[in-house]
């Protein structure tokens, strides 16, 4: 094995690491500024997520080729901090994404099962939630559980990458157009299915299930925060209502909040496990696809939110907060699939023109304007690369499967 010179956010990917390992034993120092951040006695329980198994660790090299960045962030978080877990009774978990099949699961159960016996830790040692967050996964769901029974915990909905994937499982299909994916909510029928298809899957196997992410951020006005803290009550009641076990927010204000919203429905108890919705939720209802607007206006906040991401994630920053909501690669990703399909199957527009290329370009071309105006004299900003990359995976004849792969190429 052999390391290549480290340099740009390949070291912020190693920072992120020890970063890890540092809050693990219950301490932070930020390297930028020097401040150290000391955790309560009882702090959150930390589960740490590697990356997919699609993308490699360019700067690690093993016989010649560059490994699974899966393995490289599961090895380092494991080895750092297994010892310290065990000296207070914890075990070491994990937050599984992108999986697919249940080949996929029975692959991490074979990594976790080598893991232990290594180290000589006890079986179970290991725990792990995994996201459902692709449209072939939500049908391996009983598989899934099966394949990692020794180690898993639940499952957690992840709803715009699920989105993302219902496009690009079904993108050659005419009568599977998505509307604007602004207007996709959690209360249009085939979302509302995967909730709850994933729920009586989990409780039926005693596995928790956990509800998706409030994306919102906390804002400093008044009226906003107000709407804010609506859109999230009215979200997590949903899911609790469903029969979710836990939530997640994108930011630790919201944190109280959303479990206030739980606890109204737990009556005490860590979860509802002996709840089962009612309803069959097959292929038929899972694959149906909603109504909602097509028209310029949600093409034009698709090129903004997604070229304002990558632009960032090319500077080497992950999250993103655009437009009140803490955004993450699913939003560049569902952005640029809703318009790849919308140009593909040549959709009309709620106004009757046809949305074209050409229609696009002039649209992208003009936003971009705006964002490197806005943003005026501020260094090292990659607007044009983003736009480029942007322009080409929505118009592309062959739909790539994860936009990460080519943006990973022209990290520096």
């Amino acid at each position: 094995m052999r390391l290549r010179r480290l340099m740009g956010v390949a070291d912020q990917i190693v920072a992120s690491r020890f970063s890890s390992i540092d809050l693990s034993n219950k301490a932070f120092t930020d390297p930028k500024n020097g401040k150290r951040y000391q955790l309560v006695d009882k702090p959150a329980t930390l589960i740490h997520r590697p990356r997919g198994l699609h993308l490699e660790e360019a700067h690690i090299i093993f016989n010649g080729k560059s490994i699974p960045a899966a393995l490289m962030d599961f090895g380092l978080y494991f080895f750092h901090n297994y010892q310290s877990r065990q000296q207070r009774g914890q075990g070491v978990y994990f937050y599984l994404p992108k999986l697919e099949s249940m080949e996929e699961a029975a692959w991490w159960e074979a990594v976790f099962d080598f893991t232990e016996r290594y180290f000589k830790t006890e079986s179970g040692t290991i725990r792990a939630t995994v996201l459902i967050e692709t449209l072939p996964a939500v049908f391996q769901m009983e598989e899934i559980l099966y394949a990692l029974r020794k180690h898993i915990v639940g499952m957690n909905c992840g709803r715009w990458d699920y989105i993302f994937s219902y496009i690009k499982t079904l993108k050659n299909h005419t009568d599977r157009i998505l509307p604007d994916r602004h207007a996709i909510g959690m209360d249009q029928p085939f979302l509302d299915a995967y909730s709850k298809r994933l729920i009586q899957t989990c409780h039926r196997r005693g596995a928790l299930a956990i509800g998706g992410m409030s994306a919102f951020i906390p804002s400093k006005d008044p009226d906003e925060m107000a709407r804010v803290t609506q859109k999230v009550i009215e979200d997590k009641r949903r899911e609790a209502t469903n029969g979710h076990d836990g939530t997640w927010v994108a930011h630790p204000h919201l944190v109280t909040l959303a479990r206030d919203t739980f606890d109204q429905y737990l009556n005490g108890a860590t979860n509802q496990r002996c709840f089962m919705p009612d309803g069959t939720y097959d292929a038929a209802v899972l694959l149906q696809p909603c109504q909602g607007p097509k028209d310029e206006a949600g093409v034009r906040k698709n090129i903004r939110i997604a070229v304002l991401y990558m632009e960032a994630w090319l500077r080497g920053i992950g999250c993103v907060p655009i437009y009140g909501m803490m955004e993450d690669a699913a939003t560049a990703e569902i952005s640029r699939a809703n318009i790849w399909q919308w140009l593909k199957h040549q959709v009309s527009l709620d106004d009757g023109r046809v949305f074209t290329i050409k229609m696009f370009k002039q649209w992208l071309n003009q936003e971009v304007a705006d964002m490197t105006a806005a943003a005026g004299n501020e260094e090292n900003r990659k607007f044009e690369d983003a736009s480029a990359m942007f322009y080409s995976l929505s118009t592309d004849k062959d739909f790539a499967d994860f936009l990460t792969i080519p943006c990973y190429e022209k990290l520096e």
